[in-house]
């Protein structure tokens, strides 16, 4: 449906470099990066605020270089600036109707305030909204256009928590009902519950793109895996041990028994937090990894703590409260972690 093809821009000293994606009809598109790495860029591209040096982008079949962004059949959404200050919540939504000079704009700003949840504020000027009331009216006016791309920039960015949960359900009704939706974020929780794809860039780049669940069981370099949060991931090589089924991972600092189909190579190892044990001695019985180190840092986790243990590389371990004290942990400590060779996932 809307294909982006070999896409680059140069503005002042930053650049988009050569982005492709295609975004099917009813996919909830998420550009997931750090701030600054050019994703508002993109999304003004596709937009038509901005035209690209190299490259195309495609709508239904059609080359939209040249066509002007009133005519595209998409609609932008920023995290500010999104209502017109001096037009109430009624005039905001049936602004593009009447700039089309469409039929029944009454009944078509009604029928959007409603969906939206914005159909008992028509009367408040914009100065008066909360920041999700503004970001609803704002998507009743793209609904009321007639668009079925929705441009996201940061919606949710400026928003109290109970707002902003509200808005992820109405966003996700939006796209059930068959709007397609690219939206722009930086916080990787966003993502993972609206997203049914993701692209990640990282310096005008995008670098990788997938499903929700590809991109977070299996990242494709270490730049990804801890930008969306993920604990003990190591870049080495694995090789195959002659007298059994395991192989061993090795980094710069340490060697891992896991288990594994792949040939020897490089590869990457992920373990999750929540497969390792710590003790105050080595434990006996099948896990095969067992590592010394002292306990770095402690944080709060939602579910008890994560304690990052330093073994050469730093390990981060989830733990119960009730775990936490019986070994009376503390930073500076040493400790043993444990985990089973098939804990380990392994993957190129």
């Amino acid at each position: 449906m809307l294909i982006v093809e070999n896409i680059s821009l140069m503005v002042e000293d930053f650049s988009l470099n050569n982005i492709n994606l295609s975004i099917e009809k009813g996919d909830y598109f998420v550009l997931l990066g750090l701030s600054g790495v050019g994703k508002s860029l993109l999304l003004e591209t596709i937009a038509g605020l901005r035209t690209p040096s190299e490259g195309n982008i495609f709508l239904r079949g059609k080359l939209l270089n040249s066509i002007p962004i009133q005519n595209r059949q998409i609609s932008i959404v920023y995290q500010d600036l999104v209502l017109f200050p001096h037009l109430n919540v009624y005039e905001n939504i049936a602004y593009p109707l009447k700039a089309m000079h469409a039929g029944d704009i009454e009944e078509k700003v009604i029928a959007a305030a409603t969906q939206t949840g914005i159909a008992d504020k028509m009367e408040r000027m914009p100065a008066s909204l909360s920041g999700g009331e503004a970001q609803r009216a704002a998507l009743a006016r793209s609904i009321a256009a007639g668009s079925d791309i929705f441009l996201l920039d940061e919606p949710l960015s400026s928003i109290d928590l109970k707002s902003k949960n509200e808005l992820r359900i109405l966003l996700r009704n939006l796209n059930r009902s068959g709007i397609t939706i690219v939206h722009v974020t930086h916080d990787y929780e966003e993502a993972i519950s609206l997203a049914t794809k993701i692209g990640i860039m990282e310096n005008g780049k995008l670098v990788h793109v997938d499903t929700t669940e590809e991109i977070f069981e299996h990242p494709k370099s270490e730049f990804v895996a801890h930008f969306i949060g993920i604990k003990n991931f190591l870049r080495g090589r694995i090789t195959k041990q002659t007298d059994s089924d395991l192989k061993i991972f090795v980094s710069e600092k340490i060697e891992i028994f896991c288990l594994s189909e792949l040939d020897e190579g490089n590869v990457f190892l992920m373990i999750d937090p929540k497969e390792i044990s710590i003790s105050n001695t080595v434990l006996e019985g099948s896990i095969r990894n067992h590592f010394k180190g002292r306990i770095k840092d402690i944080a709060p986790a939602r579910l008890g703590l994560v304690v990052t243990v330093d073994i050469g590389v730093d390990f981060a371990v989830h733990v119960s409260k009730d775990a936490f004290y019986s070994l009376g942990m503390n930073v500076g400590k040493d400790v043993w972690i444990n985990f089973k060779a098939s804990s380990c996932k392994v993957y190129n």
